[in-house]
């Protein structure tokens, strides 16, 4: 994978990516969240969160490989 910081400014997959890395984070992190809580609302409120990010960065990937159908 291409480290984004190496592109340059200017190229939109230097931003992309960088997104798509705090995305990923984010969800992970709510995840991992669900685990210690006990409450269902919260569990719902973070999984739901989680799955709207991962759907996210997933339009991101698509964006820079033009293979999602938004982008052709």
């Amino acid at each position: 994978m291409i480290d984004p910081k190496t592109l340059p400014e200017n190229d939109p997959r230097r931003h992309t990516m960088q997104v798509r890395a705090r995305l990923t984070e984010l969800a992970e992190h709510l995840r991992e969240d669900v685990q210690k809580v006990d409450d269902p609302s919260f569990k719902a409120l973070f999984e739901t969160t989680a799955s709207v990010l991962t759907g996210l960065e997933s339009s991101f990937a698509g964006y820079e490989d033009k293979t999602g159908d938004a982008w052709r």
